[in-house]
């Protein structure tokens, strides 16, 4: 499930897709053409990182902050919707407290420092995830970002925060529970359709290339639902290093699948040719 290169075995035509007539920092017009609606990253290295580097854990956690603002800039340039970034799942809090602590600091911190280059950009910010776990005054920082950018009409970013994909799922079927009890619907119209409704991300695409760097090969409780369908690919480049031209590389595998959604590549080629 990987390209050429950093990508390791697999599809092999995404280097056919990224020329090198192509200049540094660019994109060829075929992957413009094709590029994904919703993208997700797995944000995964940023602690090996900085031990490679003999350096404290929160090093790698800061250097990974630049390589967001990179992959954001970028998405926002290409004209994507919807950036998605796993940022601390609900089971990083098993990790231990003092760099638990620093995170969440680290978060309110870059909150507070990004939020007005997220607003001039037009990026609309949006904390997924159970922010209940929070500090109360991280609570408010998030109130306050995403009311600051909630109009924007660029990129939408979301951030999963203490998130799980089997929270996201449960707490959407526990709200349409809630409606059947109180005899708001009948059981019959809990559809795929209505959970959806009430998942994280209900207004947004669902995720077409799910992207995740460090080198391990699973999708760790991500977004579970939104990405049935989504193409993956897996880097063995740590977070804080991955720059425009791997997430170029990611986008070029991905315009290099054929995505069939069920159907066979006949009736795809089919499709096209009309």
């Amino acid at each position: 499930m990987s390209s050429t290169n950093d990508y390791g075995t697999g599809v092999t035509t995404s280097s056919e897709l990224v020329t090198s007539e192509v200049l540094p920092g660019q994109l060829s017009d075929i992957v413009k053409q094709s590029l994904p609606k919703h993208v997700a990253i797995i944000m995964d290295g940023n602690g090996r990182w900085a031990q490679n580097k003999s350096m404290p854990r929160v090093v790698g956690h800061k250097a990974g902050v630049k390589a967001v603002r990179r992959i954001v800039s970028a998405a926002s340039q290409l004209g994507i919707a919807s950036l998605t970034l796993f940022a601390f799942s609900s089971e990083n809090w098993r990790r231990p407290d003092k760099e638990v602590n620093l995170l969440m600091e680290l978060f309110f911190s870059v909150l507070q420092r990004e939020i007005k280059r997220l607003d001039k950009n037009q990026v609309k910010l949006n904390i997924i995830g159970d922010i209940s776990r929070f500090s109360a005054r991280l609570q408010a920082q998030i109130a306050q970002a995403q009311d600051k950018t909630k109009d924007n009409t660029g990129l939408v970013l979301n951030v999963a925060a203490n998130y799980g994909g089997r929270w996201d799922i449960m707490q959407a079927a526990q709200k349409l529970a809630e409606k059947v009890e109180s005899g708001e619907i009948s059981s019959s119209q809990m559809t795929e359709e209505a959970l959806n409704q009430h998942l994280c991300m209900q207004n947004q695409s669902e995720v077409d290339l799910m992207i995740r760097t460090g080198g391990d090969y699973r999708i760790s409780n991500f977004i579970l639902w939104q990405a049935a369908y989504a193409e993956l690919v897996f880097t063995e480049t740590l977070w804080p290093d991955f720059d425009e031209k791997a997430f170029h590389h990611a986008l070029a595998t991905f315009a290099s699948r054929q995505r069939r959604f069920g159907l066979t590549g006949s009736q795809i080629e089919q499709i096209r040719s009309l």
